[in-house]
């Protein structure tokens, strides 16, 4: 799952790259949803502030935590949020590892643009915040982290 996340994020950023002008947006569902090239150098979704060497540390910490506890998970359930969260995880650390300015203060490349002055994002983004709701949401209703016993 991570390597499909991955191979997804990177293919649509590079997609993106090729194909969009910086701050044009391009409407694909009028006022519903743009593509809009942006550069990152922020947490998810634009959070957090410019310090993006303090992110790559993190998000490397995380991509280390998860191949640490991913082999622990005992449920397909599991294996799969796993799986999406080190894929998102991992799409943005290459950017952050990989593109300019340059090691460990790349930007991450970010498109997807929906209305309400929501943050553009990206393909890695959605499969975190998705990853990190349902694994909340099934910690909430009592599930073992993991599924182990």
């Amino acid at each position: 799952m991570a390597i499909s996340v991955i191979t997804l994020d990177q293919l649509t950023k590079s997609l993106a790259l090729q194909f969009l002008e910086l701050y044009e947006p391009v409407p694909v569902i009028p006022e519903v949803l743009n593509f809009t090239l942006a550069f990152n150098d922020r947490a998810a979704f634009s959070l957090g502030g410019a310090n993006t060497w303090v992110f790559t540390l993190l998000a490397s910490l995380a991509c280390l935590f998860l191949l640490w506890v991913g082999p622990k998970f005992r449920t397909r359930g599991w294996l799969l949020l796993g799986g999406f969260a080190l894929g998102g995880v991992g799409g943005n650390l290459i950017d952050r590892l990989f593109r300019e300015p340059g090691f460990p203060n790349g930007h991450v490349v970010d498109f997807i643009q929906i209305p309400f002055n929501f943050p553009i994002f990206n393909i890695a983004d959605m499969a975190i915040s998705s990853a990190a709701f349902l694994i909340a949401l099934r910690l909430v209703r009592g599930d073992k982290f993991g599924g182990s016993k």
